[in-house]
């Protein structure tokens, strides 16, 4: 088993226990193989790169964690060229599926008990049509492994269109209350979901008297009037070639925000197509905290979908998996992937962040010396990551501001 490195990228967590065993259990982090942790970190990156290419010109957040995760527990039941495109894709190509299994089965356990005080509720569920046969061992361990609810509905009912919503709805803590409308095609044979809820306050606030009325330069070349948070003092900073970062911490810590704002006349579309992994790595490596920032960020909020990602997941090499050729054998026979909805929300502010997430697999029949200064006063990138297993949960770029 891999231990797991420092080395990647992605979302949220920790709390110290030492435990093995299953879902219901503990965790061994010893078991979250490495490979898994970077597969997941690359995906994260390729996917924003593909969905910043077609809103170029839009803000973007989502929740790579959530896309994966969904995506994983489809996966389950993928054989043949089908499994192998997905592993492309997802970046599974040097692990076997138990491999795979496992990690998720020990990150998920692992998440679950991150920071006392934070909110993150991961969950899964399978949705299959009444009188439908999927297979026991698909159903059992995406069970096992992602805690996985199963429910037969009647698709053919308005009420099956309300039940799926009223679930990811409880699940979000109602930030995102409906992503089915109905009636539910014909052929749709199971949705496969994953949601992602995340509350956290800053372990140091800002305080709402230092808020002021300041000025966003929004990618369009608008000057918008915000409120514009700040604080001086200590706080964990790093500089590169053609960045800022600063990382904020949720809670006891353990979770962190980190705010990426490129060089001054740098394009922000440009500064992305350079923004991978090992850049990723760089910042998350080299922040130290630092006497006497000046900190400035908008306030904000922002909602991102409900976005199809047929498209990015074609272009990331998954395109058998959404064809007549597809081999979905592993669930049933003659199944293949009709479309993946996403949506996410955030809302940052004072006392923190609040956010969620939701990821909809629909599945159908064939057929310098001086103080330094982070002042977000134009667009930049934001990133909630766990600093323990660098797995991404959220990640965006914030063109324009809404208050």
């Amino acid at each position: 088993m891999k231990k797991i490195t420092a080395f990647l990228l992605s979302a949220l967590l920790l709390f110290t226990f030492t435990a093995c065993g299953s879902m219901a259990g503990g965790y061994d982090l010893e078991k979250i193989n490495d490979g898994l942790v970077e597969a997941n970190s690359k995906f994260a990156f390729e996917i924003f790169r593909e969905l910043n290419r077609e809103d170029n010109h839009s803000s973007v957040f989502i929740s790579p964690f959530s896309i994966t995760a969904a995506l994983t527990m489809t996966y389950n039941g993928a054989e043949t060229t089908t499994k192998e495109a997905m592993e492309k894709a997802l970046g599974f190509d040097s692990l076997d599926r138990g491999e795979v299994n496992e990690s998720f089965q020990n990150l998920l356990n692992y998440l679950e008990r991150i920071d006392k005080k934070i909110e993150l509720n991961i969950a899964n569920s399978i949705w299959i049509r009444e009188g439908i046969g999927i297979k026991e061992d698909f159903l059992a361990n995406n069970e096992r492994v992602f805690q996985a609810e199963i429910d037969y509905l009647d698709f053919s009912k308005e009420a099956s269109v309300d039940a799926i919503n009223g679930w990811i709805a409880d699940a979000t803590r109602k930030k995102i209350e409906k992503m089915l409308e109905g009636p539910i095609d014909p052929s749709t044979i199971l949705f496969l979901i994953n949601a992602v809820y995340f509350k956290g306050q800053w372990s140091e606030q800002f305080d709402p008297k230092l808020t002021f009325d300041g000025v966003f330069k929004a990618y369009n070349g608008e000057e918008q009037t915000v409120k514009m948070m700040s604080r001086n003092g200590k706080v964990e900073y790093t500089e590169g070639e053609d960045y800022k970062a600063v990382r904020l911490p949720y809670g006891s810590g353990k979770v962190s925000m980190y705010c990426i704002l490129p060089e001054e006349g740098l394009d922000i579309l440009e500064f992305l197509n350079t923004l991978n992994v090992e850049k990723w790595n760089e910042i998350r490596e080299s922040v130290r905290e630092v006497d006497d920032v000046r900190l400035q960020i908008p306030r904000f909020k922002l909602e991102y979908g409900i976005k199809e990602l047929n498209d990015s997941l074609i272009a990331l090499g998954m395109g058998e998996a959404f064809g007549p050729l597809a081999d979905f054998s592993g669930m049933r026979e003659g199944l293949y992937i009709d479309k993946v909805l996403h949506k996410a929300v955030i809302e940052v502010n004072e006392e923190g962040s609040e956010a969620a997430a939701v990821t909809v697999v629909v599945t159908t029949e064939s057929a310098a010396i001086e103080p330094v200064a982070f002042v977000a006063d134009r667009p930049f990138v934001f990133v909630i990551a766990d600093d323990t297993t660098g797995t991404i949960l959220f990640m965006g770029k914030l063109l324009s501001v809404e208050q």
